[in-house]
Order: C-alpha cells, then sequence, then structure tokens
C-alpha cells in the first residue's frame, strides 16, 4: 500500500541492547532488565525522577521513546502515540494479584495498582515530553504492523496529528522487546508495512 508519508527514525531496546537506526547506543552485559534498564537510563543521560517508580513496562517504553524523541525534529504535542503488545500489564498484575494474596497485609499497594493497566507507560511518556494528542494500546498476540500502519495513516492523513510515535513494547516475566518508530512528512523509509516489518525484524 502507498502512502505520502515516511518512517523517520526507529529504535530497538532488546538483548540489553539500546539502537537507533541501525546504531548501537548502548550494550551491557547485565542479565536481568531491572539492572540493564537502570544502568542505560543513567549512561542515557535521561532525566525524569519518577522513573525509579515505574512499573517495568513504563521504564521500557520511556527509554525507548526518549531516545527516538530525542532524534526526531521539530517535535510538538500534536505527536500521537499508537503502542501494542502481546502481555498487557501481566508482569504488574502478577505483582498486584502478590500484594492482595499477602495474608500480612491488607491493602494492595497503589504504587503498583497504578500501573495495572498498559496505556499507563503511554501516560508517562506524554508526561515526560508533554504530548497532548492521540493515544491508544492494543493487545495483540504478535507483532502486528498492519494495524500500527492503518492507525498512522488515519491520524496523518486526517490532521488529527502531525507525528506518530508507533510501535511494541512487551514485557513479561523478565522478557522484554522494544520496537517505536516515528512516522510523519519526512524521513529514509516509506511508510509501508513491508517495511515495518523489515525494520521490527532487523536486529
Amino acid at each position: 500500500m502507498n502512502s505520502k508519508f515516511k518512517i523517520q527514525s526507529f529504535v530497538h531496546v532488546r538483548n540489553s541492547k539500546i539502537s537507533l537506526n541501525y546504531n548501537i547506543l548502548f550494550e551491557d552485559g547485565a542479565e536481568e532488565f531491572k539492572d540493564f534498564i537502570k544502568i542505560a537510563y543513567k549512561a542515557l543521560g535521561i532525566d525524569y525522577p519518577k522513573f525509579f517508580k515505574m512499573d517495568n513496562l513504563s521504564k521500557l517504553a520511556l527509554i525507548a521513546a526518549d531516545v527516538l524523541i530525542q532524534n526526531m525534529e521539530n517535535i510538538d504535542e500534536n505527536t500521537a502515540i499508537i503502542l501494542s503488545n502481546r502481555a498487557s500489564s501481566l508482569d504488574t498484575d502478577r505483582k498486584h494479584q502478590e500484594s492482595i494474596s499477602d495474608i500480612d497485609n491488607y491493602y494492595p499497594s497503589p504504587s503498583v495498582f497504578v500501573y495495572t493497566l498498559p496505556n499507563i507507560c503511554i501516560g508517562e511518556i506524554c508526561i515526560k515530553h508533554q504530548l497532548f494528542s492521540e493515544n491508544s494500546f492494543y493487545i495483540f498476540e504478535n507483532f502486528n504492523p498492519n494495524h500500527l500502519w492503518l492507525q498512522s495513516e488515519y491520524l496523518l492523513k486526517t490532521g488529527k496529528a502531525n507525528k506518530v510515535i508507533c510501535g511494541w513494547v512487551d514485557f513479561d516475566d523478565s522478557n522484554y522487546d522494544a520496537f517505536l518508530y516515528a512516522v510523519e512528512k519526512n524521513g529514509d523509509f516509506d511508510n509501508s508495512i513491508e517495511n515495518i516489518k523489515k525494520l521490527y525484524l532487523c536486529q
């Protein structure tokens, strides 16, 4: 399918690496996600004090989005975000259930409960970067480039957004995978389903 819009840049966070447009920005040998993401946060010079209180899915999304946004030109509040994954907020849901099941604890933790929806990670990105446009989070069994393409094309063609950040941000039981890309009028790649597939698989 043809599109007049372009993929301007893309980011991967997986296998203890963070890459931007094929170039590795950060790599660490830490096997545990909690160690890797903390080291990456400091190494990349990201400043968001709330980071250490966030759940794993939000930490993953925020790091990926921050790297992408720093590479985008003229980003403004009319930038939409369309994300997806397979596990929803299951990692945090388990922690929430554990806190409820603890017979010595009569009250679940509010700091855990607030992250029991996957779209909360979009909220963290919007707060940090002051984005006020459309946003949605979808759950699919597998990475779904067709849906991301349709959503980004609709938002840009109808003028509901000037730019769209799209992608896949999945975290479940220490397994993590983030792929975000920016769609706008200018860029190196056509915004096509085939290109989205290729870029997702390239790292």
